[in-house]
C-alpha cells in the first residue's frame, strides 16, 4: 500500500509544483489560511483520484497484486498525506512572508474540514464518477451565489465569524468531541468505499 501512496505523490509532483508556490500569491494577498489550506488540499486529493480513473492507470492498477480494499485505503491515507503537504506549503510561506508561525488551531481546523469534506466526495466518487461531483460542485456553487445574493447577503459574514468563534474556543472537551466525531466520520466513510469499490465492476 505504500507504492501506492507513493504513486499518487509521484503523479501529483507537478500539480503540487504548481499549486504550491500559488499559496504565496494567496498568502501575500491576506487570504486566510483555513480558505487556502482546505481549497487547495481538496483540489489535489481530487485531482489524484480523477487521474486514476483514466482508462490505462485503471486497467494498470487492476492488475497489480493490490486488493481493493488497499487501493481504498491509500486513499483516504493520501487525504492526510497531501493535506499535511499543503499545511506545511502554507507554514514555510506563512514564516517566510509574514514570520510568524501559523497557530495549532489553524492547523487542525483546516485538517478537520478536509477530512469531513473527503468523507462525503470519496465514497461519491467511487460509487459514480469524480466528473459527476464536478457537476455536482458546480450546482451548489452556483446556488450558494444565488443565496448570498438574493436571500442571506451577509452569509459569508456570517461564515467568517463562526469560524472565529471555533478558533477562540478553549474548551478541551469541545475539540475532544469534535475531533472524535471527525474520526468516526472518516472511518464510516472508508469502510462505506471499500464496500462500493468491493462490489463495482470495473
Amino acid at each position: 500500500m505504500y507504492n501506492l501512496i507513493r504513486k499518487d505523490i509521484v503523479m501529483q509532483k507537478k500539480t503540487l509544483w504548481i499549486l504550491l508556490p500559488i499559496q504565496l500569491v494567496y498568502l501575500s494577498l491576506n487570504i486566510g489560511y483555513v480558505w487556502i489550506g482546505f481549497v487547495f488540499s481538496i483540489v489535489i486529493i481530487m485531482n489524484a483520484f480523477s487521474m486514476d480513473e483514466k482508462s490505462s492507470i485503471n486497467t494498470l492498477l487492476n492488475s497489480l497484486p493490490y486488493t481493493r480494499k488497499e487501493m481504498v485505503s491509500s486513499k483516504y491515507i493520501g487525504v492526510l498525506v497531501f493535506t499535511l503537504i499543503v499545511i506545511f506549503g502554507l507554514f514555510i510561506g506563512n514564516l517566510i512572508l509574514n514570520q510568524e508561525l501559523m497557530a495549532w488551531k489553524e492547523i487542525m481546523l483546516i485538517i478537520s474540514l478536509v477530512m469531513i469534506v473527503a468523507s462525503f466526495i470519496l465514497p461519491f466518487s467511487y460509487q459514480f464518477k469524480s466528473q459527476y461531483l464536478l457537476i455536482a460542485s458546480i450546482v451548489l456553487f452556483v446556488l450558494y451565489m444565488v443565496i448570498i445574493n438574493m436571500i442571506f447577503h451577509n452569509l459569508n459574514e456570517v461564515i467568517m465569524n463562526f469560524v472565529e468563534k471555533l478558533l477562540s474556543l478553549q474548551t478541551l472537551s469541545f475539540y475532544l468531541i469534535t475531533s472524535g466525531s471527525i474520526l468516526i466520520l472518516f472511518a464510516c466513510s472508508w469502510l462505506l468505499s471499500i464496500r462500493i469499490f468491493k462490489n463495482k465492476v470495473l
